[in-house]
């Protein structure tokens, strides 16, 4: 093992083939949580083993060492029964662990202290009231786990929210919405209370929306977290943003660009001048493409600056500016104030109005690199988005040199992919986008605890890259339609976001119904 020689689920085979005993892969397992906690988590961390299940007449427990000294009756000192070993891998085991008991264990113990303490307060909708958490209040270790549980889940995004009777708490994890926990009522206030101090925000106002932001350390990481409040019928809810400081940052070759489409995108971002847009949905991952590609032309010989909202990873060697718009830095303002600084390079974090499209394609058409993002379907709608906002088609044909069209898509599971076969609506659909039928073996995640029962596990990108070509700006300067500026741009190479998420769907990283979900075919 130390070597390198030897990972740790082969170990695990090779254990479970010595000892006779089954090998067992946790992420597939049903683990009954009523089980799990009769062994406490400091015995389990000492044994590396994990109660999984029982027929009443003994209890099923998941170990990586079967040979560790005195280990069963240990295990049956402490549960109280008769025990059946299986083997398992070790990291899955602690992984497991981690997982169950803190939602457990820890936020019992905090939920006891907090009724004893009787800190329920009245919520109320005109702001009357004031709640003040302490440091050593069990509410700060409620956010602490809340965050915790949040991270290990990879999530992007946690939303407390009020109910009737509770406060249910959800993450964002792969694009999907689940619940981790419910709390109780009178949690609600203190809840928005602690938050909102962390976030230097106005605690006695709850009539309005705040935004503010925090970092904190979760995990060992330093977490960048971003808050945005409003009130409902029950109260306060928030929606906190994690931003993962440590997290590197991707190079384009790891976006998952298929090579002839990253291959035009760097032709287009090797341009000395002109506008590329990222366009798609929001959480289309458009900000990552736009910080690979900051990576890709960033240099000691050019001058790179941008203007975001918010600035989600700080970039060594870049200029970038934070708008305040209640100071009067938007986009506009700072986009205008970082062209009299002499840049190279500029990003824009999103074009959002006329006024910062105009000065965009301006800064284009005057020698700059401008890269931006649009909220648009694909790259061809991305074109008439600007047309909408007011900008000349002229002026656009001149300064915008490509399109990047994207979405993220949930990958199979890699623990319970099984083949399957389409229904029939999803082969129509299949025909519909390659224009002939194709008979081909699919894949789907069947559900584990590694994907929470979900099927997919992560994400894949899927780009398409429109670029402007003489031919397409004449169809923009006579206002041709989508249609038109697409057939063109297939006809001269573009790889559609339907086709390529359909030769993903064929080659088993993720299923048709994604692709249908996720990816609109016009």
């Amino acid at each position: 093992m130390a070597l390198g020689l030897l990972t740790e689920r082969e170990l695990a085979e090779a254990l479970s083939e010595q000892s006779g005993l089954d090998l067992i892969d946790l992420a597939r397992e049903e683990i009954d949580r009523d089980i799990a906690m009769l062994l406490p988590e400091s015995d389990a961390l000492r044994l590396v083993a994990l109660p999984i299940r029982s027929d009443g007449q003994r209890i099923d427990v998941a170990v990586a060492d079967p040979y560790a000294a005195d280990l069963q009756p240990n295990l049956i000192e402490l549960l109280g029964k008769p025990v059946r070993l299986h083997v398992a891998a070790s990291p899955d085991i602690l992984d497991s662990i981690s997982a169950l008991y803190v939602r457990s264990g820890d936020m019992d113990d905090v939920l006891k202290v907090f009724e004893t303490r009787a800190q329920s307060r009245k919520r109320t909708a005109d702001g009357a009231g004031v709640t003040v958490v302490d440091e050593n209040a069990p509410i700060v270790r409620v956010i602490n786990l809340i965050l915790e549980q949040a991270m290990r889940e990879r999530a992007s995004d946690v939303h407390i929210e009020p109910q009737e009777d509770s406060v249910r708490i959800r993450v964002r994890t792969d694009g999907a919405l689940h619940q981790i926990m419910t709390l109780p009522d009178g949690m609600g206030a203190p809840l928005m209370s602690r938050i909102k101090v962390m976030a230097n925000l106005n605690i006695v106002e709850r009539r309005r929306p705040q935004d503010g932001n925090f970092t904190v350390e979760v995990l060992g990481k330093d977490v960048d977290v971003r808050v945005a409040t409003s009130p409902t019928v029950f109260g306060e809810m928030a929606v906190l943003r994690l931003l993962d400081k440590s997290r590197s940052f991707f190079e384009l070759s790891r976006l998952g660009m298929s090579p002839e489409t990253e291959a035009r995108y760097q032709e287009l971002i090797r341009m000395p001048f002109g506008l590329v847009v990222c366009a798609g949905p929001t959480g289309a991952g458009k900000t990552t493409t736009l910080y690979a590609t900051l990576a890709a032309v960033n240099g000691d010989h050019l001058k790179v600056s941008t203007i975001e909202d918010p600035v989600e990873y700080v970039i060594p060697g870049i200029s970038q500016i934070q708008i305040h718009e209640q100071s009067g830095l938007t986009f506009a303002t700072g986009l205008r104030a970082i062209l009299r600084q002499d840049p190279d390079t500029v990003l824009v974090g999103e074009i959002r109005d006329v006024e910062t499209a105009r000065i965009a394609v301006q800064a284009a058409l005057t020698g700059h690199f401008v890269m931006s993002s649009l909220h648009a379907t694909d790259a061809s709608a991305a074109l008439h988005r600007f047309l909408d906002m007011g900008i000349e088609p002229y002026l656009l044909a001149s300064s915008l040199t490509g399109v990047v069209g994207q979405r993220l898509l949930r990958r199979n599971c890699p623990r319970c992919s099984v083949s399957y076969t389409p229904p029939v609506a999803e082969v129509a659909f299949l025909e519909r986008v390659l224009g002939h039928t194709l008979e081909g073996t699919f894949t789907r995640g069947e559900g584990c605890n590694l994907c929470r029962n979900t099927g997919y596990f992560e994400r894949v990108g899927v780009y398409e890259v429109l670029a402007v070509t003489d031919e397409i700006r004449e169809l923009m300067v006579r206002h041709a339609t989508q249609s038109e500026v697409r057939d063109l741009a297939q006809q001269q190479g573009m790889r559609t976001l339907a086709r390529q998420a359909v030769e993903l769907a064929l080659e088993g990283a993720t299923t048709l119904s994604e692709v249908r979900r996720t990816v609109a075919v016009v």
